[in-house]
């Protein structure tokens, strides 16, 4: 029978032996704890300033006419009228195109076959949001 005068002894030998290994543990690795990595940044931007380069806009309409800038251009020559026409132009500029949605999709890419063999590189393609 359980007598209810007794008190139970504690035992925290278990709880100082975790708390000493815990403490070594902090003491070995605190030394490291403190570490600066040294980097070089590149230098910014910020004395010059970027220069906008306007985008080209090629719209082709439900009858097939296509408008480059304010230009109007054939359909049968443009390849050739719009190498020539690059020409005069910042290559790194953005070409938007924006056709009706009616068209053939051939002759939408051949629009954009025409602008790549131009020399342009960045090409987008608007729709109606």
């Amino acid at each position: 029978m359980y007598d209810w005068d007794d008190k139970p002894e504690l035992n925290i030998t278990p709880l100082v032996d975790v708390m000493l290994v815990l403490l070594a543990i902090l003491m070995v690795i605190a030394p490291n704890i403190i570490y600066e990595e040294n980097i070089r940044l590149p230098q910014g931007s910020a004395s010059q300033q970027l220069a906008k380069i306007p985008p080209v806009h090629i719209s082709i309409n439900d009858k097939k006419v296509l408008k480059v800038n304010k230009d109007i251009y054939d359909l049968n020559s443009f390849m050739d009228n719009f190498s020539a026409y690059a020409k005069g132009l910042d290559l790194k500029a953005t070409v938007l195109i924006s056709a009706d949605k009616n068209l053939d999709y051939g002759l939408v890419m051949s629009v954009i076959a025409a602008v790549k063999q131009a020399g342009f590189t960045d090409i987008s393609l608007a729709t109606n949001g």
